[in-house]
Formats: structure tokens, C-alpha cells, sequence
């Protein structure tokens, strides 16, 4: 990785507006986007990947094509992948992909949208 540039975080974490519901997902896409703020205001680069559960994802395809996208210096996975017993089998699938196609990546969890940056600051040296 090139030591002048800005280092690189991938998020992977649930499409709030591609779950099941009944629910708002706005105040979820919305605490998402003040949590991804933060990554600017520290010169942070990042990108998300976001996963819905309506179906309509290839997840390996999908979180496969984001993990080669880039040489990832940290991937942080949402609590929305971990906090969920339903969710087991993805947040496995998720982990070995990482470990697979990113193996120089170092893994953060975050608690809560606010606190990704935070989750990868551990790890990256900021």
C-alpha cells in the first residue's frame, strides 16, 4: 500500500432500506451517513457495502467484487450482520470472504453507526 495515500476502510453492513419490516429505515441510512462523515473529517477514505436481505443479493459476488476493489488496510462489519441470531450463516460467509480476499486487512465491529470510524481507527493507526 502506498504509505502517502489516505487509508482505505471498507464497511459491510446491512441495506437499512432492504430489510424486512414494517419499519423507517431512514434514521438507520441516516446514522449511517454521519457515522461515514466522520471517515472524511479525519482524511479517512471509505466505501460501503451494503447488503440487503430481500433476496435480491449475490452475496458472495457482491462482497466479493467490493473486497477486490481496493488493498483494504481495515474491513468493519455492522452490528446489523453481527447482533442477529437469524443472521449467523451471512456474518460467517462475511468473515471468511474477508479473510479470503483481504488477508492483510485487519477486522473492526463497530457498536453502533456513530461509532465505524472509531472501529477502524483501532486498527489503522489513526
Amino acid at each position: 500500500m502506498d504509505p502517502t495515500a489516505p487509508p482505505r476502510v471498507l464497511v459491510i453492513g446491512l441495506d437499512p432500506y432492504r430489510l424486512p419490516g414494517p419499519w423507517d429505515p431512514e434514521p438507520v441510512a441516516e446514522a449511517i451517513e454521519a457515522g461515514l462523515a466522520t471517515f472524511a473529517e479525519h482524511g479517512v477514505g471509505v466505501e460501503t457495502c451494503l447488503i440487503g436481505l430481500d433476496g435480491s443479493d449475490d452475496v458472495e459476488a457482491l462482497v466479493g467484487s467490493a473486497l477486490r476493489a481496493h488493498p483494504w488496510e481495515c474491513v468493519t462489519v455492522g452490528g446489523g450482520l453481527r447482533h442477529s441470531d437469524d443472521q449467523v450463516e451471512l456474518l460467517e460467509q462475511v468473515i471468511n470472504l474477508v479473510r479470503r480476499l483481504a488477508p492483510d486487512a485487519a477486522i473492526a465491529f463497530n457498536s453502533s453507526p456513530a461509532t465505524t470510524y472509531e472501529a477502524a481507527a483501532r486498527w489503522i493507526g489513526e
